[in-house]
């Protein structure tokens, strides 16, 4: 009978089709060597059992593949023992290629969609998609970044978020943003102390862990974190007119609130009218609105001191009217002031983890289902993701291999393929590939 299986250490004796399943006899084609207990040659024969061992699915229905796998007694130590299977995992009674297969499958589904492909239960699927990543982690090495960034992502709840800033790339997705969380991956970082400076907001354990386990780096709080809440100030004097308000015009105060937040360099003639509207019949939002124009020029500042003094001057415009909406504002300033003007010795910032962000939380409304290990993998880990620094090969004298030269001559890229490049620096996920993959519906 013809080997549906190709799978040499089977030998097919039978195969029984259902609706959904095909059900397979066959018998391994493998002697039993030595002993695996003693090494000793003297066995016998003691027995078999029947196992059930799950394949790869074939022509969309589920395998099973039924195998008595022979008992030994060794003469010598008087053990016994059952003969292995090359191409099986009989621990969890698949098939080698199965096992792999529902490692790469779980990147990209969920759990209970392959467990019911293959005829197993969620946990097992589970189980070995998480020995795959482990596996997968000891093969593949991020580059430590020199501009780092440290954000958070809320995923059933709080999660820290690695990137490198200068490749645009994300390099690990933490299960918490807890300081002992922190320490412990900075501390077993490679080459941590490349590490220049790091772009956070002002979340305290993520400095605290830096500090101790990063003495050299300089930190650096996320200009966007911080204007933000600028315009958070804004939006609070805002929601609290109200009130003052009819239906009518409580709606359109809310539909108009991103004219507001906008910078009025940006607003366009009928943007500007609109808002003036506002700001004439509402003093209150004027100097909530005023305020948050001056907070945004801080920013515009040349130099650290010229930043320091704008401050200064912005400070004291605050109006009592305001006081109370900006008090976050200027509390956290003031407590975070010297790393907060840390942007303008090194203007890095956390934008592209911002982006990220955004993009996890796609994956996360596009995958219910998703467990947190599987949706880091599936950022950390998907084919064709990962942002690469190669090795030139070395140069061939003229003449040699003529016509692969002539090829690369032509091509715009050199060399024109992966496989013939070295790879010497892995940057991690590029966040740009992954929204790629996303709006194509790859991930």
């Amino acid at each position: 009978m013809a080997n549906i299986l190709n799978i040499k250490s089977f030998n097919v004796l039978s195969i029984e089709e259902t609706e959904h399943d095909y059900h397979i006899t066959a018998e391994t084609t493998q002697q039993a060597g030595l002993c695996p207990n003693c090494h000793s040659s003297e066995i016998v024969g003691f027995g078999k059992r029947e196992q059930l061992i799950r394949d790869l699915p074939i022509h969309g229905k589920r395998v099973g593949i039924y195998v008595d796998t022979k008992r030994y007694q060794c003469k010598s130590c008087r053990k016994t023992f059952y003969e292995s299977i090359p191409e099986a995992d009989t621990k969890r009674q698949m098939t080698i290629r199965l096992k792999d297969w529902i490692g790469h499958k779980a990147i990209k589904n969920t759990f209970a969609s392959i467990a019911e492909d293959i005829g197993v239960a969620d946990g097992t699927v589970k189980s070995v998609f998480n020995d795959y990543i482990n596996e997968l982690e000891k093969t593949v090495r991020f580059e430590t970044p020199q501009l780092m960034g440290i954000d958070e992502i809320h995923l059933i709840k709080p999660r820290g978020v690695i990137t490198n800033i200068q490749n645009n790339t994300v390099v690990e997705v933490l299960p918490n943003r807890n300081k002992e969380t922190m320490l412990h991956y900075l501390g077993n970082l490679h080459n941590k102390d490349g590490i220049k400076y790091v772009a956070m907001d002002m979340w305290r354990p993520y400095r605290d862990a830096v500090e101790a386990v990063l003495p050299n780096a300089t930190i650096v709080i996320d200009k966007f974190h911080v204007v933000r809440m600028a315009n958070d100030a804004l939006d609070t004097v805002r929601k609290s007119l109200r009130s003052e308000l009819e239906p009518k015009q409580r709606r359109h105060l809310k539909n108009d609130r991103f004219i507001l937040l906008k910078r009025r360099k940006e607003l366009s003639d009928q943007e500007k009218f609109i808002m003036s509207g506002w700001l004439e019949n509402y003093p209150q939002l004027a100097l909530a609105y005023i305020a948050k124009e001056g907070f945004y020029e801080i920013y515009d500042a040349e130099n650290l001191l010229d930043a320091n003094h704008r401050y200064q001057a912005w400070r004291e415009m605050i109006k009592p009217e305001i006081s109370g909406a900006y008090a976050d504002l200027i509390r956290a300033f003031e407590n975070w002031q010297p790393y907060i003007l840390n942007y303008f010795h090194h203007p890095v910032t956390n934008a592209y983890t911002e982006s990220l962000n955004n993009l996890i939380r796609i994956m996360n409304r596009l995958g219910r289902g998703y467990s947190f290990e599987a949706l880091r993998a599936k950022i950390l880990f998907s084919e064709g993701v990962h942002k690469h620094k190669y090795k030139k090969p070395k140069f061939e004298r003229r003449g040699r291999d003529s016509e692969v030269m002539m090829k690369y001559s032509f091509n715009e890229e050199w060399p024109p393929s992966t496989q013939e490049r070295e790879i010497i620096g892995n940057y991690g996920a590029d966040i740009s590939t992954l929204i790629e993959k996303i709006e194509k519906g790859e991930l």
